[in-house]
């Protein structure tokens, strides 16, 4: 009988990184959950296989496997209680730091504790087995299979994390009998390079940084980064979460929205930071991503992953500053040229949180700090650029409507001869106005309340919720709540705090305002409430984005005149369209 791969993805995955990482050792139980990968194993070739009917004395024989030849070595069995035999060798391979790659069969879990035979769960793994343990569920789709991937990268690169050990892949099987793929897929790795590995080579071409939400970075980091982006003629790409301030920061929103040119043919992106609240992906326009955290986790936000750099910043770019440097500032200066000419080209606002963060953006005082809501209040000012002396931060972590007023008061504890600015919507300012009743509150908050009576974030023609029109009002965007944009409520609480109200319904009444709301003297705790309205809201949105058709028109145009007039005829239209 001539029998091939099996055609079961997640079995071929496997396989795939198998031999990708190097590991051939594999000590293997008989079962049904795990016999289509014992066929596609011996079919391989490339596996020194070891048959071993006791799954007890399987892991045990690993362990003296790895121990001796300083490899990982693979075992795997089948459901039932199979995989409760391998607990005491994989309690000895934890404690020894051995690397024993686990890989038990599963059905499909959904048929766990309804009655069927041999499923037995897995879920929940004692503390001192495994390092790290992950399920992969039948791979049905592309998107499966880019996580299955993932997992699988994740848990071969735990068998040397950290010290190294034992780790676990639950893989689910259908009982497929179709063996008839000859040839593996290629699938992505990710390499993990610790801190005293050999590097491997920069891509030669456009190379970016693009910093998540991130603590300050400190003077040398700073520095680290500035020396490494004048070598590579590289950018730093931030939103206003990124804590960093260096020479070579861009604000990259409205870049990214509006498809700027300098943006296009990026051959690696450095990812730092955790999680940003950039929805205007700076992954997309990226050919690879590097990860640099000294955590050392597969975290592989825009599916481009090929490295994971486990070790802090200012050691990776110490290392790579005079390695493979192709030096010059021609990327960052066509990134603020173009910056510069995308904000000129910013047709005229209605009142709205976009507006708003255009006028004050530039108006904030040296040295104060401003918090932002999630969301509106955040991708509104990330299209814009404020001091460097000024420090920002957004609630990014758990994501969530609540908490910020009261972040807000506790950092502006802590600094009470600074300036604090926020920035929030009406809904997360009712979710947590109390924090401004608190004892502690200083002098020196400035609070723009912007009221629009609704959750606004959900009726922008970007949201799904804009599909409902009028009927997103009742129960998706929450409108009618807390006075309903009542001109009395927020104005009376301010006064009973001992704070100061101000407020606006129009541009002419805003600015009237805005110089007091930014004055840098510190006298009084403010609310600055503007009533806005969704329309204005969404057209302001709209607007500011719209304009990025005109990069993806460039391009349509560059194409057209190139088949019609040649290089020349390119350089021409060049001209013009500056």
């Amino acid at each position: 009988m001539n029998t091939y791969y099996s055609s079961e993805r997640g079995i071929q995955i496997l396989i795939r990184l198998l031999k990708d990482f190097g590991i051939r050792k594999i000590v293997t139980s008989p079962g049904a959950t795990n016999m289509m990968l014992n066929a596609s194993l011996m079919y391989d070739g490339s596996f020194e296989m070891i048959s071993s009917v006791d799954e007890r004395s399987a892991a045990y024989m690993a362990c003296g496997m790895a121990e001796e030849s300083g490899e990982p070595v693979m075992i795997t069995c089948t459901g039932a209680t199979a995989a409760r035999n391998y607990m005491p060798a994989l309690t000895e391979a934890f404690y020894r730091k051995l690397p024993i790659l686990v890989v038990t069969g599963t059905q499909d879990l959904r048929r766990l504790g309804n009655l069927y035979d041999q499923v037995t769960d897995r879920g929940v793994q004692p503390n001192d087995i495994v390092t790290f343990s992950t399920y992969i569920p039948s791979v049905r789709d592309d998107k499966d299979a880019e996580y299955a991937a993932l997992k699988i990268n994740q848990a071969i690169s735990a068998l040397t994390l950290n010290g190294g050990g034992p780790s676990h892949i639950n893989l689910e099987t259908t009982y497929s009998r179709d063996l008839s793929v000859k040839d593996l897929p290629k699938i992505k790795t990710v390499r993990r390079i610790d801190w005293d590995d050999n590097l491997p080579s920069l891509p030669q071409g456009k190379i970016a940084v693009f910093i998540g939400s991130h603590q300050q970075f400190d003077e040398k980091s700073t520095q680290a980064i500035d020396a490494f982006c004048a070598n590579h003629n590289a950018v730093v790409f931030c939103d206003h979460t990124s804590g960093y301030k260096g020479e070579f920061r861009q604000i990259d929103a409205l870049l990214t929205k509006q498809n700027a040119e300098c943006l296009n043919d990026i051959k690696l992106l450095i990812h730092l930071g955790e999680i940003s609240g950039d929805h205007f992906n700076m992954g997309d326009k990226a050919a690879e991503v590097w990860r640099v955290n000294r955590d050392g986790q597969m975290r592989d936000r825009y599916g481009k992953l090929t490295h994971l750099f486990a070790m802090s910043e200012k050691h990776f770019f110490e290392r790579y500053k005079d390695k493979d440097i192709q030096p010059g500032i021609s990327f960052l200066n066509q990134c603020r040229t173009e910056y510069t000419r995308c904000y000129a080209a910013i047709p005229e606002l209605p009142l709205s949180n976009i507006w708003m963060a255009k006028e004050l953006a530039p108006s904030l005082p040296e040295n104060s700090v401003f918090h932002l809501g999630i969301l509106t209040s955040l991708r509104s000012w990330d299209f814009f650029e404020v001091s460097k002396s000024i420090h920002s931060a957004c609630n990014v972590g758990g994501f969530g409507t609540d908490g910020m007023l009261s972040s807000l008061l506790g950092a502006s504890i802590i600094h009470p001869q600074k300036l604090y600015f926020g920035i929030v919507g009406d809904l997360a300012f009712f979710y947590d106005m109390n924090a401004l009743g608190n004892r502690h509150k200083g002098n020196n908050l400035r609070i723009l309340l912007v009221n629009n009576g609704k959750g606004c974030e959900f009726t922008h023609y970007l949201n799904p919720g804009s599909i409902f029109k009028e009927d997103v009002d009742p129960y998706i965007a929450a409108a009618g709540h807390f006075g309903n944009q009542s001109r009395t409520l927020v104005r009376d609480y301010a006064k009973s705090l001992g704070m100061d109200y101000y407020t606006a319904s129009t541009k002419e009444e805003f600015l009237a305002s805005k110089d007091k709301f930014v004055s840098p003297e510190i006298t009084r705790s403010c609310i600055f409430e503007v009533f806005t309205r969704d329309i204005d809201e969404n057209e302001a949105l709209r607007l500011i984005t719209s304009t990025g058709m005109m990069g993806d028109m460039k391009q349509v145009l560059k194409k057209s005149v190139k088949n019609v007039v040649g290089d020349k005829g390119v350089g021409l239209m060049k001209k013009l369209l500056k």
